[in-house]
């Protein structure tokens, strides 16, 4: 298999796993686990789509990846601050 091949198949892996961990309530949607997941899985599955030049993924996974880093960037704020 090529190098976009291999990256694609890992985001995909990751972004099932995210998918199935919080589907079965293994973690939480708004969850750093899952939101991680989702940022790195989509991230990975839009590059190898650049890489092969398929358009219509790169869209979805760059739309994905940043939806998922905006809920993350939600969570960071709502987070409280915690004094040392």
């Amino acid at each position: 298999m090529d190098a976009a091949t291999w990256i694609g198949s890992l985001g995909v892996v990751l972004l099932f796993l995210a998918f199935f961990l919080n589907l079965f309530k293994f973690i939480a949607q708004d969850g750093l686990a899952y939101i991680g997941l989702n940022i790195a899985g989509a991230g990975l599955a839009c590059l190898s789509s650049w890489m092969i030049a398929f358009m219509p993924f790169v869209v979805l996974e760059a739309v994905w990846c940043l939806v998922a880093a905006a809920a993350l960037a939600k969570r960071l704020r709502a987070a409280p601050v915690q004094a040392s």
